[in-house]
């Protein structure tokens, strides 16, 4: 099956030239994200220090990605969570659980990872699967 490349409008400026992936990609029912973070639709960090309002701008990112094929929070089917320290995992997990809700959320992990700068708290990536 080929791969469709997704890019939604709202991160048109990501990945930057010099990396070489793409925000998410889907072949046949499976929707990839790559690893997001923090980023508004002007490619500012949001909420520095805030791990709660960095896995907010974050999620939406993700479900931004996810929308472009066709999927939603419900047709999550695995997420992986980077935490820049896990003292964080509290204030994230609110977060996600807001989006995800407790009835069937996806399966997940969650580690504690050095991030690309200081700054980042969290980074959130997943798979989903849609109907053709």
């Amino acid at each position: 099956m080929p791969k469709k490349v997704l890019k939604p409008a709202t991160l048109s400026f990501f990945p930057s030239p010099e990396y070489p992936y793409s925000p998410g990609t889907k072949s046949g029912r499976l929707v990839y994200t790559a690893g997001q973070v923090a980023f508004n639709e002007k490619a500012e960090l949001v909420g520095i220090g805030d791990v709660a309002a960095q896995t907010r701008q974050t999620l939406k990112n993700v479900l931004a990605i996810l929308a472009e094929g066709g999927a939603g929070p419900d047709d999550v089917l695995k997420c992986n969570v980077y935490l820049s320290d896990m003292r964080y995992f509290s204030a994230m997990n609110a977060e996600f659980q807001a989006v995800f809700g407790d009835k069937t959320p996806p399966a997940r992990t969650t580690v504690e990872a050095r991030l690309a700068t200081a700054d980042m708290l969290v980074e959130i990536e997943a798979i989903a699967s849609v109907d053709e």
